[in-house]
């Protein structure tokens, strides 16, 4: 059902943005052909919103058509799981140790639902969400027809997928994925791992949207910095440099502007420490990446999405 002005900092994890013109939430496929073409019908740019983890929204909202596809298809035949977009990675692996089913585990704590993390190939601890994947499902956003991909035509890459590279042209419906028979205990001791190792390193006491940039491949790093900077690689899962460490170098842990802060515990997280603004975050993301390129020649890449205004 079509909702207009809809505060969308309820449905962001930084409880930060103004309203939506337009929303419709879809739970089902014709749901999301509905809403497709009740966008079309109000001419009204459209966005898809995830779980909101990993975005930030203007202040003054989305002068367009915001369509939020919650499926919730969750089954089990074999070894192969079908999840929906909408399912919250925290039930789907709470789903998978139920049935003793191996190789999620890797993403114990990751916030957000399984749209968003196929879209930018969501990845912790050597793992990536297209590791397990069979196929995607999809709807065009032009033409409404559905299309089911296999892994490679889904060209998962570090944090990007043929999904993110289209940008907004198709909607994920559900996945696909195949699994290993495991023991139920050491899945739940897996899951349970990874979530207590975020607890520990990560601000999560303060509303955030995550990691606010990518680390740097070590071969986008200038050869004229690489012996001082390869020291201490990361597999994530390709060789990095943590951008958290080159933010901590650059003097900027605990730097704030408005109500938002870089974090102390993770520097390569921007919380919500005080009713912040988007602007206030916007200007510590401009900050960051003035420093780290000035300190270290890096151009630092946004993981997060930034929500532009659009007028309908």
């Amino acid at each position: 059902m079509l909702q207009e002005n809809v505060s969308l900092s309820a449905y962001a994890s930084y409880k930060i943005g103004g309203p939506a013109r337009f929303f419709w939430r879809a739970k089902t496929t014709s749901d999301i052909r509905r809403g497709l073409k009740e966008a079309k019908r109000l001419k009204a740019p459209l966005f898809i919103l995830g779980g909101g983890t990993n975005l930030l929204i203007p202040d003054k909202g989305f002068g367009g058509f915001v369509l939020k596809p919650d499926v919730m298809t969750l089954t089990r035949r074999g070894n192969i799981v079908t999840a929906g977009a909408g399912v919250s990675i925290s039930d789907l692996l709470e789903f998978t140790a139920k049935e003793a089913l191996s190789g999620l585990e890797w993403a114990g704590g990751l916030p957000g639902t399984l749209g968003g993390a196929i879209r930018g190939n969501a990845g912790a601890f050597g793992g990536e969400t297209k590791d397990s994947i069979v196929r995607v499902k999809s709807i065009d956003v032009r033409t409404g027809k559905i299309a089911v991909r296999k892994k490679n035509a889904c060209r998962f890459n570090y944090r990007s997928s043929i999904f993110k590279e289209r940008n907004g042209k198709e909607v994920i419906v559900e996945a696909v994925f195949s699994l290993k028979p495991g023991e139920r205990k050491a899945i739940r001791a897996g899951i349970r791992e990874k979530v207590e190792y975020r607890h520990s390193r990560h601000p999560l006491e303060y509303p955030n949207i995550g990691s606010i940039f990518k680390n740097v491949p070590v071969d986008e790093i200038p050869r004229s910095r690489r012996k001082e900077l390869v020291r201490n690689v990361k597999t994530d899962p390709i060789p990095v440099i943590p951008t958290a460490r080159l933010v901590s170098q650059a003097g900027l842990r605990g730097v704030s502007f408005g109500g938002a802060m870089i974090s102390v515990k993770h520097p390569n997280f921007i919380v919500n420490v005080c009713e912040a603004s988007a602007k206030d975050v916007v200007a510590l993301m401009s900050l960051v990446k003035h420093e780290v390129r000035k300190k270290f020649s890096i151009r630092l890449t946004e993981e997060v999405e930034l929500l532009h205004w659009e007028e309908s």
